[in-house]
């Protein structure tokens, strides 16, 4: 069976072992993209904002204690959302289980939209990036985060298991849907270049401000050896934009 967007976290087996992976404190998550993330976004003192595919809302929580005015986050799987209400419990945040396809956005309503991890489950990026734009106040930041686009062009070296000591690059130019091999079951997402990325932002009406490949620093890592293994290709690509 193959899961689509978020309905893999509804899964009781996989969103415990997602968390217990998710948690590491070597993860790609918390090693690599956090801290690029949290440097692209800048001050966030007393801002609006939209968090897309929010997970259990922990970084939502974050933001609001770091001084965000109020926070929003628009979250697909069942499970994710009750994990992201008990964290929000008496703080400011809203958390709305929907997807990000299907989710109402407000007009000229936040100055920060933000994503980790999440676009690549979305199919039609250019629909997602117009609403993006449409929601955000005129100046707004637009920064995200996506899986490399070289790691999600094939996912043949998964065979080899998740730990895998190379991998393998192919169909890059091919964009569109692949199913990937994911703690024991079967994911669906979407391959995109890292061209089609940018220019989906440019037509979308945004200026791209930065981009990072989530080069990795040893002060970030608690492991010499996971370390030196993420320095052999890029699994993250960050953006930072504005309306």
């Amino acid at each position: 069976m193959e899961f689509r967007g978020a309905s893999v976290y509804d899964q009781t087996d996989f969103f415990s072992n997602y968390m217990k992976r998710r948690n590491r404190p070597d993860s790609p998550n918390n090693a690599i993209e956090g801290p690029i993330i949290h440097e692209l976004m800048g001050s966030i003192q007393n801002k609006s904002i939209l968090d897309l595919g929010c997970g259990d809302a922990s970084f939502g929580k974050e933001l609001i204690l770091k001084g965000a005015k109020n926070y929003t986050g628009v979250e697909g799987s069942a499970q994710m959302v009750e994990a992201a209400r008990s964290n929000l419990l008496e703080q400011k945040g809203t958390i709305h289980n929907e997807t990000m396809e299907t989710y109402d956005y407000p007009q000229d309503a936040f100055e920060l939209v933000t994503s980790r991890f999440a676009f690549h489950y979305v199919s039609d990026i250019n629909h997602l990036f117009q609403n993006v734009n449409k929601t955000l106040k005129e100046g707004g930041r637009f920064v995200f985060s996506i899986q490399h686009p070289l790691t999600t062009s094939s996912f043949a070296s998964k065979q080899t298991g998740d730990k895998r000591g190379n991998w393998i690059v192919d169909d890059y130019f091919h964009d569109g849907e692949r199913k990937e091999p994911w703690i024991d079951q079967v994911v669906v997402k979407y391959h995109r270049t890292i061209e089609q990325y940018f220019s989906a932002l440019r037509q979308a009406g945004f200026t791209i401000l930065d981009l990072r490949e989530g080069t990795p620093k040893r002060e970030h890592f608690s492991s010499e050896e996971e370390f030196v293994r993420r320095q052999r290709i890029p699994v993250v690509l960050a953006f930072s934009c504005v309306k």
